[in-house]
């Protein structure tokens, strides 16, 4: 195995990862979606419902509750999912989360496991935080 796919085995070792309808269901029950694609991802599959655009870089400033950089939705006890394009990204992102102690995960096969379940997505506009 590579060291990238070492790095992905250890991430999910800690994760409890939801299939696209659990994330669906968390997220009507007050968990934070995040999705971490790109602009040009988002305007080729569309806009999760709902979700929060927070780019990668600044992942953990904006949903550490400690932090001065929150974003108010980033209240200690909220659940957070993160999506990416494909599943990949957003266990690694998941699980630095969770190293500061945030209720974090990801959900299998990301936003293209959300299409092929078949759940909505929409045009836009995203609700961006940078």
């Amino acid at each position: 195995m590579n060291e990238i796919g070492r790095l992905l085995e250890s991430a999910r070792a800690g994760l409890t990862r939801l299939t696209p309808e659990q994330a669906h269901d968390a997220a009507k029950g007050g968990a934070l979606l995040i999705d971490t694609r790109t602009a040009a991802q988002r305007a080729r599959q569309g806009e999760l419902p709902g979700a929060l655009v927070i780019d990668r870089t600044v992942l953990e400033w904006r949903l550490d509750p400690t932090s001065p950089h929150r974003i108010p939705e980033a209240a200690a006890g909220v659940p957070v999912i993160v999506l990416c394009r494909q599943g990949y990204s957003s266990s690694p992102a998941a699980a630095s989360l969770r190293s500061l102690g945030v209720d974090a995960t990801d959900v299998i096969d990301g936003v293209e496991g959300w299409i092929a379940a078949g759940l909505a997505l929409h045009a836009g506009p995203a609700d961006i935080r940078e």
